[in-house]
């Protein structure tokens, strides 16, 4: 046990994820639904998502019929009562991303392709193992398309070299392989902190490895924005999202602070705020270990001098800041400023290796585990900054 750790006494409770942010909207999902509306204004589509999901899953209940015991048993898969590997893990093994060794480059097309080097090319090019399930499918089943990220590439590549001057350490706690949960912490008002820990992630990984957001329900109803998100990999946060991107082995980071992270001001820079427990949760479900994972720059970006709340709740929007650029030059003022970035990787948390999946039930437990997180990841900021 660390020197910052409490001791722990755990006493059962109900499902923690009643109280979690992920629940607090009924209804309908105006993120899926935006999709469901683009995808119906394109006919020349091959295969709409919804469409694309069907297939994928007739194809997993195939594969669950021809796969037989003892090769589950030879990959150490634990088979389900008929024998046969459970649909869980299979989904795990699909996600699989190849080698950079494994990959080979054909010709760039276009004037995007063309201003990436060789080697980030290849790690673009393995991320199509994310819709490979369907070759007539354009996207995944959260929508995201490896031909967006790779005509967004050069700017955010851009962003990170020569405008945040990114430097990061800690790349090897990243597991290489399964199911990830990186939790950092959150500022800066618009998510570039975000946008350049999924740039650095791909480019310092072997298997390269993509990060997929958690995005807050309000982005998803933000016209041509929630589209975009979800074709560069980001995902609305919903407890079957979360839950199905950890089932596939995938890279799932969250910003547990969620809004509040965003409109810190300025005296509350590098202290990170309450955390939603959620994503502990589900890391425990799954059996995934939690990296931290601090994001030191993204408070200094764009300080918010005030947060003008009763103006943000009754224009619906998650701030209302005054910052020294901000509103005086217009929506200009909004832009961050050219900060340095460090992104720090912490020592993998395997709750899940102590606690199980049944630790999960305890909602005592699962507050104490996300402080914990919380700590760590405060650690690293007062380290770094």
């Amino acid at each position: 046990m660390s020197d910052f750790e409490e001791p722990y006494e755990p006493i059962p409770a109900g499902n923690v994820l009643g109280s979690d942010p992920f629940d607090r909207i009924a209804g309908h999902e105006p993120f899926i639904d935006r999709l469901d509306e683009l995808e119906q204004r394109q006919p020349s589509a091959r295969a709409p998502r919804r469409v694309a999901q069907q297939i994928v899953r007739n194809e997993q209940h195939t594969e669950l019929e021809s796969v037989q015991a003892p090769d589950s048993r030879s990959l150490n898969i634990e088979p389900d009562e008929a024998g046969h590997p459970s649909q869980r893990l299979l989904r795990r093994r699909r996600a699989i991303t190849p080698l950079l060794s494994q990959i080979e480059l054909t010709q760039a097309r276009g004037i995007a392709e063309r201003l990436i080097p060789a080697d980030e090319r290849k790690r673009l090019a393995a991320l199509a193992h994310l819709v490979e399930a369907d070759q007539e499918a354009l996207y995944d089943r959260f929508g995201f398309s490896p031909a967006a990220i790779k005509n967004s590439f050069p700017l955010f590549h851009a962003l990170y070299r020569f405008y945040f001057r990114v430097r990061s350490e800690g790349h090897s706690n990243v597991p290489t392989d399964g199911p990830v949960v990186l939790a950092g912490n959150h500022g800066g008002l618009l998510p570039f902190d975000g946008a350049m820990a999924i740039v650095d992630l791909l480019l310092h990984t072997d298997p390269p490895r993509l990060a997929r957001t958690i995005v807050d329900r309000w982005a998803g109803s933000l016209p041509w924005v929630n589209i975009y998100y979800a074709r560069v990999g980001q995902v609305i946060g919903t407890r079957e999202n979360f839950s199905d991107l950890l089932d596939e082995g995938q890279v799932v980071m969250v910003f547990p602070e969620g809004i509040e992270g965003i409109r810190k001001t300025i005296a509350h820079r590098h202290r990170l705020q309450p955390f939603r427990v959620g994503f502990v949760e589900h890391a425990l479900r799954a059996q995934s270990p939690i990296v931290p994972m601090a994001i030191v720059g993204s408070d200094n970006q764009t300080p918010i001098l005030y947060d003008i709340k009763p103006l943000a709740r009754r224009l619906g929007l998650p701030v209302a800041p005054i910052t020294p650029t901000f509103p005086w030059f217009g929506p200009i003022g909004l832009l961050p400023y050219p900060v340095r970035y460090k992104i720090v990787y912490g020592e993998p948390l395997r709750f899940h290796e102590r606690f199980g999946p049944e630790g999960a039930e305890d909602s005592r437990l699962v507050r104490y585990l996300a402080n914990q997180v919380r700590r760590r990841i405060q650690l690293l900021i007062d380290r770094n900054h």
